[in-house]
Formats: structure tokens, C-alpha cells, sequence
């Protein structure tokens, strides 16, 4: 995972995409193109697609710089949250198109896969959103396995901390199946506060 961004370098890295430095865009390439790409993965289930949203989320928002608010939260935020948009429209569109051939199931069906997309691409929003104390405890926990004890110990931290930062990612990713029925994500390509 990424190191989070300091808003300092958030502001910095929008300046210099609006400047239209190319070495800026490679930066922030080299920095959240695996984020991109991973998100678009779990929505989409394709290698390719992934690839296709990729390059458009980065096309966008070397088009669009303007559009990142610092106010509104990270530039890591920003960029997990056009990727999950993107990848949900993305999957919306493919899943209508197979619908409309006559394959690929019913109405119900194709709401409840792009419902289970969209809330899987929030899991993974809320995930690298998070401040990094809480994302890291996570992490200890889920991928190591370690219990509380154990993650207060590597992250140097009491266990009554360690408690209640995992406590609280938890009740941040519990919001995650919180989507509205009709399976929407946020709008694509949109950096501005809902």
C-alpha cells in the first residue's frame, strides 16, 4: 500500500497537473496506479478491463485537475473514488448490454451483481481511505492474522488502542453494504462532495 499522501503534497501534485507537468502524472502514476487498477479488478473481475479503466482514470484526471479538492479529503480518496465509479458504470453497462442480447440472466439478477460490486468497490474505498493507523490494524489483523494484543505489540501501541482502532475500521467497513438499493456509486469522474 501507498504511503498516505500529506495534504501539502496533494496541493503540490494538483498544481503541477494543472501546469500540465508530465513528470507530475508519472508521479502520481507510480503512486496510485496500483490502487487504480486493484479497485477496477475487484469491481470488474477482468484483467483488461481493469487496464482500460486504469488508463482512463488516469486520461481524466490529467484532463481534469481542477476537478481534485483538497478540502473534500485525500488525493488517494479522490482518485479510489473516480476508479470505483468508473469501474461500477463500467460493469453496469457491460452487465445492461448482455442483458439486452439475451444472455447473461434477469433484471434481478444483474442488480444484485452490480449491489455486490458496488459494495465490494466501497469495502475497498473505505479500506484505503481510512487514516493509515486504522488501515494498518486492519491489515495486522485480517491479513496477518494477529488478535489485538498482537497488533498493539507491532504497532507499538496499548492494546485498549489497538482495540479501539480496530473497532472503529470495522464499523467504518460495515458501512460499505450501505450502498443505495438501486446499487449506485458515486458519479464518475467527479471529485466534488456528493
Amino acid at each position: 500500500m501507498a504511503k498516505d499522501s500529506p495534504p501539502r503534497w496533494d496541493r503540490r501534485m494538483q498544481q503541477r497537473l494543472a501546469r500540465g507537468e508530465a513528470a507530475a502524472l508519472g508521479e502520481l502514476y507510480d503512486r496510485f496506479a496500483s490502487l487504480v487498477h486493484s479497485l477496477a479488478h475487484r469491481v470488474l473481475g477482468d484483467e483488461k478491463a481493469a487496464d482500460r479503466i486504469t488508463r482512463e482514470v488516469f486520461g481524466y484526471i490529467w484532463e481534469n485537475p481542477d476537478a481534485y479538492d483538497p478540502k473534500q479529503g485525500s488525493m488517494r480518496s479522490w482518485v479510489a473514488r473516480i476508479t470505483q465509479g468508473q469501474a461500477v458504470a463500467r460493469l453496469r453497462q457491460a452487465e445492461t448490454a448482455s442483458l439486452a442480447e439475451g444472455g447473461g440472466g434477469s433484471r434481478e439478477e444483474l442488480e444484485q451483481k452490480l449491489r455486490t460490486a458496488s459494495a465490494a468497490a466501497r469495502a475497498d474505498y473505505i479500506v484505503t481511505s481510512m487514516p493509515a493507523p486504522l488501515r494498518k490494524a486492519l491489515e495486522l489483523a485480517y491479513f496477518q492474522r494477529r488478535d489485538y494484543r498482537q497488533a498493539a505489540a507491532d504497532l507499538g501501541v496499548t492494546e485498549d488502542e489497538a482495540r479501539r482502532r480496530l473497532r472503529l475500521g470495522l464499523q467504518l467497513l460495515s458501512t460499505a453494504n450501505s450502498l443505495p438499493r438501486d446499487g449506485s456509486a458515486p458519479p464518475a469522474g467527479h471529485g466534488r462532495a456528493r
